[in-house]
């Protein structure tokens, strides 16, 4: 009887967990969409989606079917191969950054240890960081390939707010990194394993960076909205003075794929905070080795969970900021706060050490 070799089997393991993990954050985006319109009509006294299935659970799929069904319009003078290829960079791009998240420890079958990861590299955020500030093409070349003014001027807030705000987000998780001694995601999250010990006194405490970061933390989710161009930093999607920004002109399928893009982001940018932040997949496990094995991945998705909702609370509260604002608060604001962090955390390293 042929026995697979232990290529084959990492390779079946891989391909089976990149479509899991496919799968997932499809329903996910999808469900993230009636999530937001719920929550906002709750806010706001209005009901949401109720009357496709119960409570409007499958106006997700309605909206699937009639993005695919809706007809495509293409602008006369645009560039017709920009135009194509710019929402499909951002999906692709938006996708590609989940690889090297890790949603759990693992568990071994049969003599082969399974990491709740499709790959764990050595410089894992550096990685992340790398696709997705290729995300800004994306918006850029939508605005510029569809030969019309308001997206033309939407690309362009886009380019200048994501660039400005990129720096901030790299200084903002500088503070961890040096507090974890490793790039790897996986590494960083073993290091928030154990609790906090000051002076030799144990203080229960989990070992999370949020603790010692608190000012990295808010440089880091605040640069974050703003790079997943959501409220009060929508500049590039501004309805009131842009129509719709980037996406004026595009319809259909290519229309649904840059909010499909945007979700995945945030959604991205909501796992590496529970990982750089908050601890990751530690939390209480109790109960059989299976529950054990799968438990971390439940505080994981809970965690990722309450950052989405901020994200949503924060749409339905607060107005969009000004032009001028957002790039004041980018400059003169976040980037010196960043940097003094920076500066502070390795002060307090290398007395502690």
């Amino acid at each position: 009887m042929a026995t697979f070799s232990d290529t084959t089997i990492l390779l079946l393991i891989a391909v089976i967990k990149v479509a899991v993990i496919l799968f997932v954050l499809l329903t996910a985006i999808a469900y993230t969409t009636w999530l937001e319109r719920k929550v906002i009509a709750h806010i706001q006294a209005r009901w949401g989606p109720y009357l496709v299935g119960p409570h409007g659970l499958l106006q997700p799929l309605a909206d699937g079917i009639k993005f695919i069904l809706k007809e495509e319009i293409l602008p006369l003078d645009a560039d017709k191969f920009i135009y194509w290829l710019a929402p499909f960079l951002g999906f692709v791009l938006a996708f590609t950054s989940i690889a090297v998240i890790p949603f759990g420890d693992g568990l071994t079958v049969r003599g082969h240890r399974i990491d709740f990861q499709i790959t764990d590299l050595n410089v894992g955020l550096l990685f992340v960081f790398a696709v997705t500030s290729l995300g800004v093409y994306s918006i850029a070349l939508a605005g510029w390939s569809s030969n019309s003014k308001y997206p033309l001027l939407g690309g362009l807030r886009s380019s200048a707010q994501m660039i400005s705000y990129e720096l901030s987000l790299g200084l903002a998780v500088i503070g961890a990194l040096m507090m974890a001694g490793t790039l790897s995601l996986r590494g960083i999250v073993n290091a928030q394993s154990h609790t906090w010990v000051i002076h030799g006194i144990n203080t229960y405490l989990p070992h999370w960076y949020i603790f010692a970061q608190p000012i990295g933390f808010f440089v880091y989710f605040t640069s974050a909205i703003a790079e997943t161009n959501r409220v009060p930093f929508d500049l590039p999607e501004g309805e009131t003075e842009l129509v719709a920004g980037f996406h004026t002109e595009y319809s259909s399928m290519k229309f649904a794929m840059f909010f499909m893009s945007e979700y995945a982001n945030m959604i991205t940018v909501s796992c590496l905070a529970t990982i750089l932040f908050f601890g990751g997949w530690h939390g209480p496990v109790f109960g059989p080795a299976i529950l054990k094995a799968f438990l971390p991945v439940g505080w994981f998705v809970l965690k990722v969970f309450g950052f989405m909702f901020f994200y949503i609370w924060m749409r339905g509260t607060l107005p969009r900021f000004r032009y001028d604002q957002l790039m004041s608060l980018g400059w003169k604001f976040l980037l010196p706060l960043g940097l003094l962090n920076i500066l502070v955390t390795s002060f307090l390293i290398a007395w502690h050490g």
